[in-house]
């Protein structure tokens, strides 16, 4: 979006906070040049119908002013276009970046209103190959498009930067995960590495959600670190030894193409990653990262890396896979895509509607 914000104005959705004592309002704050974070404060208490109704109630107020025809609705979840869908926008982006519906808590009503939006949407981008494989037929015009990263920020953690005193007073090997813990994170596999090498510390970053923190596994070489800003990340990679991916295989993990697995090779970590189709096609498969189908194969999988952390041919070939891998590729891609829709000029303005927490 910030690089949307060169070519227009952006006004960013996010989730609403049920804090208002009074009426409903849209707080609309200008975080960069062309771009805005607009976050709708409601009454509490009310029903999913009630929160939508007030939602599109502020829209409403938005647009009253400016010219929706002029707009891209870039949707991030289904469940915004609930209350957006009476609007009648230039373009229509559906960015599908998981499976939305086959997460925890999710509502019942998701699988449905994507169908709908689907039937209106212009062009359909999706977060990875195994969900546009799984959504292809869905739409007529819908593309892969797999993280992308922005290197120049991760490729800082190659150097020797001052390590964050929360992770620097732990001493020996580190092995690291950033990211949220929640119902995809293999907890068992955190529980076994842990025991079973009790000399390797285990650096875990990120919020804990929609699962209990006291089921959650505890050891003296296991570090809940909790949650670090985006510019913190590369000096948390720097002082790890390998990188991991601890994710489950199950439904909510069966179209993800985590994002995190170009962050970790552009910084120059090793990466071991449970068999994660997105994972395994084409990093694995290229020989840029190990898979661990269980603790004992995980653990091999990481002893191996931390005998080839050295290997300049690997980062060479990291380097050459990484190449394309930005987000002013994915930018320019994804541009040309909705362009080709219309046939005009960059809209003026765009919109993205945020996913719900659930």
């Amino acid at each position: 979006m910030t690089r949307f914000a060169q070519n227009g104005n952006v006004y960013f959705l996010e989730e609403p906070f049920f804090d208002a004592s009074g009426e409903a309002y849209l707080d609309i704050n200008k975080k960069l040049p062309g771009l805005w974070v607009c976050v709708p404060h409601l009454p509490a208490g009310g029903t999913q119908e009630q929160t939508n109704a007030q939602i599109k109630k502020l829209l409403d107020s938005f647009f009253e002013e400016r010219d929706c025809a002029d707009f891209v609705f870039w949707y991030y979840t289904p469940v915004a276009f609930e209350f957006s869908r009476s609007f009648a926008p230039g373009l229509i982006v559906y960015d599908c970046m998981d499976e939305l519906s086959a997460f925890k808590f999710a509502p019942p009503r998701l699988k449905f209103v994507e169908q709908q939006l689907l039937a209106k949407a212009d062009v359909v981008f999706t977060g990875g190959v195994s969900l546009y494989e799984a959504k292809k037929a869905s739409h007529h015009n819908i593309h892969p498009f797999p993280s992308s990263i922005d290197k120049q920020h991760f490729q800082a953690a190659r150097k020797q930067l001052a390590g964050p005193e929360d992770q620097a007073s732990v001493k020996g090997i580190k092995l690291g995960f950033y990211g949220v813990i929640d119902e995809r994170f293999d907890q068992q596999l955190i529980r076994e590495i842990a025991s079973k090498r009790p000399d390797w510390h285990l650096m875990l970053i990120g919020p804990v959600v929609k699962i209990d923190m006291a089921e959650l596994p505890v050891a003296d070489n296991i570090h809940y670190l909790g949650c670090k800003t985006y510019q913190e990340l590369p000096s948390y990679l720097a002082g790890w030894n390998v990188a991991l991916i601890p994710f489950l295989l199950n439904e909510s993990t069966r179209f993800i193409s985590p994002t995190k697995t170009p962050e970790y090779l552009a910084a120059g970590k090793p990466v071991v990653s449970t068999a994660i189709r997105d994972v395994v096609f084409p990093y694995a498969k290229m020989g840029l990262v190990s898979i661990g189908h269980d603790a004992d194969t995980f653990i091999n999988a990481i002893e191996h890396e931390l005998t080839n952390q050295e290997n300049a041919q690997w980062l060479r070939s990291v380097d050459e896979y990484l190449a394309d891998k930005s987000w002013e590729h994915t930018f320019s891609a994804m541009q040309r895509l909705m362009l080709s829709v219309k046939k005009q000029e960059t809209p003026v303005a765009l919109t993205r509607e945020l996913k719900s927490a659930s």
